[in-house]
C-alpha cells in the first residue's frame, strides 16, 4: 500500500493568498486595515459574533464614530449604546458587555487593551476566538483564530481530524506552520465565504480543488 503523502500546506496557503484579492476580506480584517486601534479592533469583533460582516461594518462605523475609546464609550447610557449597534445579534447583551469590558480597561489596565490571550480571555464575553483574531488584527500578533470557516476548511482538506472548533485551534497550534498563522483565519474565511461554503461548495471554480481530498462533502458544484 503507497503511504499517504502528508498535506502540503506551505503550497494550500500560497493558492488561497494568490487568490485572495477576488475575495472580500473579513469585515475585521477591513476594518483592521483601515488603521483601526485594538480597542476599535475588539468593539467590532465583540459585535461581530452571530452577525453578518455587512451588519457588523455598519454597526461598529456607527458606534465607533461616537466612542473611540474606553473612556468615550463609558459615557454612553447602554441603551444609547443599543441604538448605534442594532440589529446585530444579541445587542442588549453586547451594549452591556461593551460598557464592562470598558469600565475594565480603564480600571485595570490603563485604558489599554491587553495584548496577552490571558488577559483578554479575562474580559467578560471575550472567548478564545475573539481573543485570538484581536492578538491578529489589533496586534499583529502571531495567533490562531477558529471560527467554522477556519475548522470545516482545516477538517476537510484533511489538514487535521477534529471535532469542535477548540480542538481544531489546539491541532493546529501544534500543527500549522507559525509563519501561517497571522494570515490563516483571514484567508480561509474569504475562501469560505465565497467558494468553499458549508453545503454543496464551488469544487469547479476551486483553485486548490486538485489538493483536496474533499473530506465529509457530499454534493459540489
Amino acid at each position: 500500500m503507497t503511504p499517504q503523502r502528508s498535506f502540503d500546506i506551505d503550497r494550500f496557503v500560497a493558492v488561497i493568498e494568490a487568490n485572495y484579492r477576488q475575495w472580500n476580506p473579513p469585515i475585521i480584517t477591513f476594518i483592521a486595515n483601515r488603521g483601526a486601534t485594538p480597542f476599535e479592533v475588539l468593539v467590532s469583533t465583540l459585535l461581530s459574533l452571530r452577525t453578518k460582516d455587512e451588519v457588523t461594518g455598519v454597526a461598529a462605523q456607527r458606534l465607533l464614530a461616537v466612542a473611540r475609546t474606553p473612556e468615550s464609550m463609558v459615557k454612553l447610557p447602554a441603551r444609547e449604546i443599543e441604538t448605534l449597534i442594532y440589529p446585530v445579534g444579541f445587542y442588549p447583551t453586547k451594549a452591556k458587555r461593551l460598557l464592562s469590558i470598558s469600565r475594565i480597561l480603564l480600571d485595570r489596565h490603563g485604558g489599554k487593551v491587553p495584548d496577552t490571550l490571558e488577559e483578554l480571555t479575562a474580559l467578560p464575553g471575550v472567548g478564545r476566538k475573539t481573543a485570538n483574531l484581536v492578538l491578529v488584527e489589533g496586534f499583529k500578533i502571531p495567533a490562531i483564530c477558529v471560527d467554522t470557516h477556519v475548522h470545516r476548511i482545516s477538517n476537510r482538506i484533511g489538514y487535521v481530524k477534529t471535532k469542535t472548533p477548540d480542538k481544531t485551534e489546539q491541532a493546529l497550534r501544534k500543527k500549522l506552520p507559525r509563519r501561517h498563522w497571522v494570515r490563516y483565519n483571514e484567508l480561509l474565511v474569504a475562501f469560505g465565504q465565497v467558494l468553499c461554503r458549508p453545503v454543496s461548495p464551488f469544487c469547479s471554480r476551486c483553485p486548490v480543488a486538485a489538493m483536496c481530498p474533499r473530506i465529509g462533502v457530499d454534493r459540489h458544484r
